[in-house]
Formats: structure tokens, sequence, C-alpha cells
């Protein structure tokens, strides 16, 4: 069934979601960019948009091998992407919106916006894992988001600063620009503008972080949520722009070109090719495509004491995540930071199906309740804790509290209360052991993406 509603920008028509009571508008334009320049918002288009089908992700490196063949990458294709189709381009800046299906005239409801991870590198907004959201079931409006990635979201070239000196960063400014889009539109959808929830995982958390500690962002959100990213770590500090200069000099002279300015044009897998060979001969460690101290969206590295925007949080990793005992101590760190209610939790159930235990992004299944697109052997109790979590989830999207009938109680993590809310079988407040998330890491296979 097709559903067609008046925007801002003008018509657009969605569809039901099989037989559930969901209708989702996929594949919405919210800005367009051309290579290594900032997005432009779209505020109106002609005719009736079609937002049946989701829209282009971004380029990134799995697009130019075949994923199910490398051995470092089969892990999560099998678990994400495996038998998906997915077109990648440069025109990827698109969002997707699963709203309630109702005539009925009621209240608007709260929104959540979910950021991807990946890296800075990879993902996308509609991955398995992200289809069809539950959160619509339970009176709360869901987003998902693409972005440029690698080096065409997060180049940073001294020659292309623009008039306010700022340079990089592109991937956050569509991150941002999408913000504003459904900020300026969602009411249409039956959503509130004055209630939205940012909320991000890995890289996506730290995504949601920087946008948290910006003052560009003021009044856009309400409420942040971040997994296995969000915190305050040496390990996230944000280089300032002059230490990536080198890399794209090494970019340039790989490529062959005689000016930054015919980077513009070269072959998109050239320049990916480029900037992974400059990567290598410069021996760079760490994440070259990333966020830097552009001085305007982001002026300050990660290590603040308190977030600007006056704001909630829920915060939390996995118990076999990448590196468990820091990822784990920069969440609990930043819970015990902030002047607001800040929320604290340990994803620690064991999936089925192999004996990964909870590696890094298996929380993602529950927060969206998208298990049934899982190839896993699942349990009633896998439903169970998915369900639990997604209330919990959209309790906070309603009103900055998670609590509710039926719930275990989750207590506000702070410098008094060092107590985390484990979520497994057997949901309980408790402090984690951290002993044993260093034995997890030195045990267990860190898969991760």
């Amino acid at each position: 069934m097709e559903k067609i509603l008046n925007t801002p920008c003008g018509m657009i028509k969605g569809i039901k979601e099989n037989d559930s009571k969901v209708i989702s508008y996929k594949g919405i334009r919210y800005a367009t960019a051309k290579r290594f320049e900032y997005p432009t918002i779209v505020e109106k288009w002609d005719g009736i948009y079609d937002a049946t089908n989701f829209g282009n992700c971004s380029y990134q490196p799995r697009a130019f091998y075949d994923e199910k063949e490398m051995v470092k990458k089969v892990f999560y294709y099998n678990e994400f992407r495996k038998d998906e189709q997915y077109t990648y381009s440069e025109d990827c800046l698109f969002l997707n919106i699963w709203t309630k299906d109702s005539e009925e005239k009621s209240d608007l409801l709260p929104v959540i916006i979910y950021i991807h991870g990946g890296g800075f590198t990879g993902g996308c907004g509609h991955e398995k894992h992200f289809k069809t959201p539950k959160w619509p079931l339970k009176d709360v409006i869901a987003v998902t988001i693409n972005y440029r990635l690698g080096p065409l979201g997060f180049a940073c070239i001294q020659d292309f600063k623009d008039d306010e000196g700022v340079v990089g960063n592109y991937g956050l400014y569509d991150q941002l620009t999408a913000i504003k889009w459904v900020k300026n539109n969602i009411e249409s959808f039956g959503g509130n503008p004055n209630n939205i929830t940012i909320m991000g995982q890995s890289a996506g958390a730290m995504s949601v972080q920087h946008l948290c500690l910006s003052s560009l962002t003021k009044g856009l959100f309400t409420k942040a949520v971040m997994s296995s990213g969000g915190g305050v770590s040496k390990l996230l500090a944000t280089p300032k722009p002059e230490k990536r200069y080198k890399l794209w000099e090494k970019v340039k002279e790989i490529s062959k070109v005689q000016t930054y300015e015919e980077l513009k044009t070269i072959p998109v897998e050239q320049l990916f090719e480029s900037f992974d060979k400059a990567r290598k001969e410069l021996k760079i460690m760490g994440m070259p495509a990333s966020p830097v101290v552009d001085g305007k969206l982001i002026t300050n590295n990660v290590e603040l004491e308190y977030a600007i925007n006056n704001i909630s949080y829920m915060v939390g990793s996995n118990s076999e995540d990448i590196i468990p005992p820091i990822i784990f101590g920069m969440a609990h760190k930043w819970s015990s930071m902030q002047k607001n209610t800040c929320y604290c939790w340990m994803f620690d159930h064991q999936l089925p199906g192999d004996d990964n235990g909870a590696w890094h992004s298996s929380d993602l299944w529950y927060w969206f309740n998208t298990l049934e697109n899982c190839w896993r052997p699942l349990t009633e109790d896998d439903y169970k804790l998915s369900d639990s979590m997604t209330t919990y989830l959209t309790n906070f999207a309603k009103s900055g509290n998670p609590n509710g009938e039926g719930l275990t109680t989750w207590e506000a993590t702070n410098k008094k209360n060092k107590k985390v809310l484990h979520l497994n079988q057997n949901i309980k407040m408790k402090k984690v052991k951290k002993s044993k998330l260093w034995y997890n890491m030195f045990t267990n296979e860190n898969v991760g993406e």
C-alpha cells in the first residue's frame, strides 16, 4: 500500500512495510554535494518524490571488490549484508524514515536519527540490521542516514578551505545537514521536531559525540545515544588539519596530477587506490579518513569536561567489543562526568550461532529489534531481550528516562553510582568486572569492522 504525504519540500510517496503498521519512506535526498565540497540542504523538489526504494550508499572499499572473498570482511558480510544488493555513488546523501501507519490524529511522535558506524570508511543506513526497525510500533519514528565516507567524506586538503578557513569533515557536515533536514520536515511524517534523539554506534557514536559537543547543533536535538565508541579517551583525540596535509600531498603525487583541483575529477576508484597507497607508504596507522578540528563544527578535541549542549545520554558497549576494557572505560567515564542524566549499559548477551559472544555491533540487532533479518538460531530469550532494549530506548527518546512498567529499573550512572545496566537474559544493575573485560580481550577473537 502506498502512502503520499505533503512536506515542506513537496509531495512524497512511501510504502507500507509488509503486513506491519509501519510506513517507510526510503532514499529521501536530504542534500547535494560535489566532491570535496560542503553539502547544500534540499528544500524543494518537483512532482511526487518516489521514496519506495533505498538510495545510493557512499563509495567505500567494498564497492571495488567481492566482499565475501575477503577473509577479514567475511564475518560482517555474512552477518549484515549477505545476499543484499547495494548501489554505490558519490551521489549518496539520502535518508530513510519509518513511521507509524495511522489515520487517527495523534500527538507528534519522538524521533531517533541513527548514524551508522564503519570506521568512517564503510557502512550505510539500510543494512539488514537497520531495515524495518520496530521503533514506530512503540510510537517513535526511526531515521537512518547515508553520508560520505573515506577519502570522499574526510579529505583534508589545504587548498580547499572555504571562505571561513574551514577544511575537511565533509561527512560530519553531511550528518549535520541530515539532522537539519529532519528538523525542518519531520512534522509532516508525524514527528516532533522538538523531540529528536541522535544515536550512533562505533564511528557513528564518535560522530554523535562530536555533534553533541558542537555549538552548531544547539537546539537540533535533545538527547543522544552512543554505543561502542562514545566517551572520553586520548585514543579518540581529534587531530588538527595540518596533520593530514602530508597524506593528501602524497595522494596527489600517486594520482599523477599537478593540482588538487584535478583530484576532483579523477575516477573514484583511482582516488581510493591512491589514498590507500599513500596511507601505506607513509605508514599511517589508525583512521586517516576521520574528523579533524576544523575550527567550526569541531573546535576542541574530545577531552572536554562537559558537553556544551544541555542534553541527556545513554551510552554503553559490549562485553566482547573491540578492546572491551577501553571502550567500556570511555563510556563509563563519560557517564560520571555529565551534569545531566546519563544511563550507562553493558551488553553482555552471548549471541547464539557461534562463540564470539557479544561482539562489536552485535547489540544493533537488539536495539533495532530486527531479529527476523538475522541468520542466527535465535530463541524466545533473544526476542524478549530485544523487546526490552527497544522499550528502554524508545522510552528514553520520549522523555529522557528509559524506565517504564515491566522493566528492570535503570539507574543513572554518575560519580556516586558506578553501576550500569547489564543487558542479557537476566537484566540487572551491577558493576562491571573490568578484569573480565581484559580477559575477554586477550582470549576472544576480536571481530570488528
